[in-house]
């Protein structure tokens, strides 16, 4: 992944994203009557700023793009004392707590509101995706086992209705985080439903540090038509081996063929090697011997042949209020699931592996952007819900550490002692570095 589609994916992602949480501190700072002396995006030295309005907020840019941060006139900060008498009321801490819950609270709301809006959106604007119809798997898979066979369409996990592969998907990884069956309600292609339950213990051997999504690693892929020639390309091996568009592959050195990913998966092993093709041709049984050539680029087969592949679309859709009820509980969903994986992280049950920084974060949002206008909302929404839940984490550099303080407040009657709180701020720093490193860490390997 290169540089620019890494910035690319940081200016359309992360960038809006950490401005509007600044902004939610920032407007009820104002609203609270607290006077802010800096908005800055990025942190570090200040590289860029102009002063505007009754205040004279300085708007900045900062050297270390990641992160940013509202500096309120506090008169706990060193480089910021003394304060003077006018400011003095208009002071951070001399708030009554329940303001200064509102003003560090405000930045992951937003960013909650701002993952709803975007899902809700989604739903109103209606989306197509893969529906939830099965491709034949193999006899020993886990789905198979559990009763579950191709062509059959699934309608709940666990009683919560799923339409798309995407929601399917979610509800099964619900189930494995919670450690509990997979209950699914199935619908016959011939007619007439029926239910299968893939159990706990089956779903707790998925890997998430393995290569395979735990979909494929249960047996489960989204059915696609049968593997039907839309394209025969005059220069390939197929046109010279007599392959015509129109033709059905049915069976390639006798073993049957599902569809056209069976017949991509063994061309591309069989590079310089004959292959003995059956098809159907207007009905009629036909056999047909290719040669793969060999891709000088990846060292695969290839025989220059374009096959159905697009599978069975619905639209997701629902009107207005609907949408906003229904993007409230995909974050809900989301910030719990989030959670659940920060926890096994935290037992040793996931790899420290999956910990991604915003290198990751910026080329999974560059990667969207390129996938299509509503798989990039679709990113951006998860990955606001995602700093929403990591900013309202216990640590005390982070918003969650400052709301945990007021809430101690609240319940004791007096503010945390100040000494408690520097030697907080100072574990919750160096353990933030050694998030970020790790995080840093992680997005380097992944990306050489």
């Amino acid at each position: 992944m290169s540089f620019s589609h890494i910035l690319f994916g940081f200016l359309l992602g992360l960038g809006p994203l950490i401005i509007l949480h600044e902004l939610g501190h920032y407007f009820v700072a104002r609203w609270c009557g607290v006077k802010v002396r800096r908005f800055s995006i990025g942190m570090g030295r200040v590289v860029w700023s102009r002063r505007f309005g009754r205040d004279q907020t300085e708007w900045a840019l900062s050297i270390v793009p990641v992160g940013g941060y509202v500096m309120m006139v506090d008169s706990r900060v060193p480089a910021q004392a003394p304060v003077d008498a006018e400011e003095e009321r208009r002071e951070f801490t001399r708030q009554n707590v329940w303001k200064r819950i509102a003003i560090i609270a405000a930045g992951p709301i937003v960013n909650f509101a701002v993952a709803i809006l975007l899902m809700a959106a989604l739903f109103m604007v209606g989306k197509e995706e893969p529906g939830t119809r099965l491709r034949a798997m193999p006899a020993q898979s886990a789905v198979y086992v559990a009763g579950v066979r191709g062509g059959d369409s699934i309608g709940a996990v666990n009683g919560r209705p799923v339409q798309a592969w995407s929601e399917l998907r979610w509800e099964v990884v619900r189930a494995a985080l919670d450690k509990r069956d997979a209950e699914l309600t199935l619908h016959g292609q011939g007619g007439g439903s029926y239910r299968a339950v893939i159990p706990a213990a089956t779903l707790a051997r998925f890997d998430p540090d393995g290569q395979a999504d735990i979909m494929e690693q249960l047996g489960m892929q989204m059915w696609r038509p049968p593997a039907v020639a839309n394209k025969v390309l005059p220069d390939g091996a197929a046109a010279r081996a007599g392959l015509r568009k129109g033709d059905r592959i049915v069976a390639i050195d006798g073993k049957p063929v599902i569809d056209g990913v069976d017949v991509i998966l063994a061309v591309r092993k069989a590079a310089g090697r004959s292959l003995q093709f059956e098809v159907l041709r207007d009905g009629q049984p036909l056999q047909l011997t290719l040669v793969p050539e060999r891709d000088a680029r990846h060292g695969q087969g290839v025989i220059k042949l374009e096959l159905a592949q697009i599978p069975e679309l619905v639209t997701v859709k629902a009107g207005p209020l609907d949408a906003v009820v229904r993007g409230a509980a995909r974050a809900w969903d989301g910030a719990i699931t989030t959670l659940k994986m920060i926890g096994r992280m935290l037992t040793g049950e996931v790899s420290l592996k999956n910990v991604s920084g915003p290198l990751t974060i910026a080329g999974v949002a560059g990667q969207a952007a390129d996938a299509g206008f509503s798989t990039y909302i679709e990113i951006l929404a998860f990955i606001s819900l995602s700093l929403g839940v990591m900013n309202l984490l216990p640590i005390p550099v982070l918003d969650g550490g400052q709301l945990l303080y007021y809430s101690l407040e609240v319940l004791t009657g007096r503010p945390l002692p100040a000494r408690v709180g520097e030697i907080a701020q100072l574990a919750g720093f160096g353990l933030m570095l050694m998030l970020m490193a790790l995080a840093v860490f992680n997005d380097l390997v992944r990306l050489f």
